[in-house]
């Protein structure tokens, strides 16, 4: 894709009043879900696993504005795109902001535990404009030019990127200096590259990058999760109290600590199950036969 046809889209999102872009962005999550039809059936099967007990009606409701929400975010960041930061420290309120300030009054850093839930994007962007440094690991998009576009204007608002291969110790580098580096882990990683956890009483493939980092550096992580509200352009950051890192880098104890973390993803997602990517095969990689718990049943 050529990147004038993308600046053309994003200039277009970004003159458009924002209740409308957001109503074009519902629109396209539509398509996406009920025409596209894109891992909708992936989508249903992993919503009912997880959250049984729910009427079809219940699922239905929840697909549909999850796929809505994928819209709105894609809007939104398109917006962000074409250089409309005016209203990003207006749409989000934060909530418990000093966990991050006494975090980093301690001097090694935080790392940022977080999910595909809500506006992530937003949520990487709004950081940087409260003035905190924040450091994103970030694979590549395949395609070039619209990678190059979309990791320029990331730069661009003050987001430090670095790749997901060989990022360890740029992120460690950063940690020294006193800032903030963001970790999804709602991923669903190779069995080579993560450890099982239980993730909704199903055995989940997850990095223990985060808390491999957290154990080395002894800094604290912060859990943090942006929220759309009301299913409009109002967003809430609410942050979470800082979790002390793990006391050594031993297999069991990384794994128990991924755990942890893991779960505060899953009772977020329990709170907002629209706002997660369901369309996401987080179970992808299965477990080996003789797969236990961390803690045991």
């Amino acid at each position: 894709m050529e990147v004038w046809i993308l600046r053309g889209i994003t200039r277009f999102f970004t003159v458009m009043p924002l209740s409308m872009a957001l109503a074009v962005g519902r629109g396209l999550g539509w398509i996406y879900g009920s025409v596209v039809r894109y891992h909708r059936v992936d989508a249903r099967e992993a919503l009912e696993r997880s959250l049984p007990g729910k009427t079809a009606a219940e699922y239905q409701s929840i697909i549909k504005r999850m796929y809505a929400n994928l819209g709105m975010n894609l809007v939104e960041s398109l917006r962000l795109a074409g250089g409309d930061m005016r209203q990003v420290d207006e749409m989000i309120e934060a909530e418990n902001e000093h966990i991050v300030q006494e975090a980093l009054a301690r001097g090694q850093g935080a790392l940022m535990l977080t999910a595909h839930l809500g506006n992530w994007d937003l949520l990487s962007v709004f950081t940087p404009v409260k003035g905190y440094p924040l450091t994103i690991i970030s694979k590549d998009v395949k395609n070039k030019a619209l990678n190059d576009f979309w990791m320029g204007m990331r730069a661009e608002k003050g987001l430090n990127i670095v790749p997901a291969h060989g990022s360890y110790r740029k992120c460690r580098a950063a940690l020294k200096k006193n800032g903030l580096i963001g970790f999804i882990l709602d991923q669903n990683m190779i069995d080579k590259e993560g450890v099982f956890v239980d993730f909704f009483g199903k055995p989940a493939c997850t990095t223990p990058g985060l808390a491999f980092m957290a154990a080395q550096a002894q800094a604290p992580i912060i859990p943090v999760f942006i929220h759309r509200l009301d299913g409009g352009s109002r967003h809430k950051a609410v942050i979470y109290p800082a979790i002390e890192p793990p006391p050594d880098r031993e297999a069991d104890t990384i794994r128990k600590a991924t755990q942890d973390y893991t779960k505060i993803i899953e009772d977020e997602i329990r709170r907002y199950p629209e706002q997660w990517i369901w369309l996401h095969r987080r179970w992808r990689t299965r477990a080996p036969a003789d797969y236990v718990p961390p803690y045991g049943k």
